[in-house]
């Protein structure tokens, strides 16, 4: 959409177009890109993933799994608070934990998918009309759980590390 907005305002600026036109074309271009965004992929048919944004688990010793990562396979070390921190590679992270359990005990908190479009009015009513009780997470995400019990958050592409 970004594109299209700079040709409508270079139009506009080399005298191609009125600012009339250049109102209504804006209007028009900012209406079908929130219709295109405003629904899940079709009625029923839920929403269309298209990447692991993230996995967050709880770790024994959190400095050695940060470490191990990191050194293995070059994950960028960010958000380091001496308890947790994220390993950025490509587009998704894991966040490192220290584990929440007595017995440090490591486990899968929750794991994150991106889907394509997100409006968070949308999701959320296709979220409670799948009968599933979610929660928000940030502005971009809700949590609910899959049928075995974990935690799945459902995000925007907006959520980085």
């Amino acid at each position: 959409m970004e594109h299209v907005i700079a040709n409508l305002l270079r139009d506009f600026e080399h005298g191609k177009l009125s600012r009339r036109e250049l109102i209504r074309s804006l209007a028009l271009t900012v209406t079908a890109a929130s219709v295109a965004t405003a629904a899940p992929t079709a009625e029923g048919q839920g929403f269309n993933a298209v990447a692991v944004n993230h996995i967050s688990y709880g770790v024994a010793d959190y400095g050695r799994t940060r470490d191990f990562y990191a050194d293995l396979l070059g994950m960028k070390v960010a958000n380091d608070d001496g308890k947790q921190c994220t390993l950025a590679f490509g587009d998704s992270f894991i966040v490192a934990r220290k584990s929440r359990e007595a017995d440090s005990k490591p486990l899968v908190d929750h794991f994150a998918i991106t889907i394509d479009t997100w409006n968070k009015d949308a999701v959320e009513a296709e979220l409670k009309r799948r009968g599933l009780e979610s929660r928000p997470d940030t502005d971009d995400s809700f949590i609910v759980k899959d049928p075995d019990g974990f935690s799945l958050q459902i995000s925007g592409r907006g959520m980085k590390a």
